[in-house]
Order: structure tokens, then C-alpha cells, then sequence
């Protein structure tokens, strides 16, 4: 199983920017995808959460509508879209899948295999 996140940049406060989690070896009507970050000197936190068949999504209320995942199954990609961008969004942005049997509707628990992280920076 490989996760493979990517698109992540320098973007200035107010900007927006789309991550791409690529998967390979599972499928995604199985897998719970969360997207993930963890901030210098911070947790990591869960941000986003889209369940396996039915595609139910989760986004931390602390985001207020400004992100939102969706995913390709045919492509076996996951993506985040990140809008108005805030200086306090800067970290490393990581996606991780987890069985449907065991994730979580927030993709707090049970992620099995995590990838690589990309970096966002917001900043002026």
C-alpha cells in the first residue's frame, strides 16, 4: 500500500491551494482517507475525512468551511482543497487510509497506512 500527498507550496494569506493524495494497493470504497497536519512544535491533528462507498466527509469544525475533501475513485486520489489560506494553516500536510471496519468517521482512529508528508506554507 503507497500514499503519495502532494501540491503542497509557498501560497500568500488568503490563497488557496488543492492537495492530491494518490493511492495504490487498496481501494477506495474500503478505505476511510484522512488528511492530516502537524504544525512546528504541534500535534498532529486530523483536519478531513472522506468514509469509503457512501463518501461521507468530515472537516474539523475549527476550519469554518474553508477546506473540503472529495476524492476520484477511478483515479484512486483524494483531494483537499484548501481556500482562504491562513498564516496559522503552515505545516506538513500528510493523508492516511484506514479499513472502514476500523476508521472512524473523523479518521481520528484506525489509520492503517499514512504517506509522506507535503508542506504548506502560508505567508506574505
Amino acid at each position: 500500500v503507497q500514499l503519495q500527498a502532494s501540491g503542497g507550496g509557498l501560497v500568500q494569506p488568503g490563497g488557496s491551494l488543492r492537495l492530491s493524495c494518490v493511492t495504490a494497493g487498496i481501494s477506495l470504497d474500503y478505505y476511510a482517507i484522512g488528511w492530516f497536519r502537524q504544525a512546528p512544535g504541534k500535534e498532529r491533528e486530523s483536519i478531513s475525512c472522506i468514509s469509503g462507498r457512501g463518501g461521507a466527509t468530515y472537516h474539523a469544525p475549527f476550519l469554518k468551511g474553508r477546506f473540503t475533501i472529495s476524492r476520484i475513485n477511478v483515479q484512486n486520489t483524494v483531494y483537499l482543497q484548501m481556500d482562504d489560506l491562513e498564516s496559522e494553516d503552515t505545516a506538513v500536510y500528510y493523508c492516511a487510509a484506514g479499513s472502514i471496519l476500523g476508521a472512524t468517521q473523523d479518521c481520528k482512529v484506525g489509520m492503517q497506512f499514512w504517506g509522506k508528508g507535503t508542506l504548506v506554507t502560508v505567508s506574505s
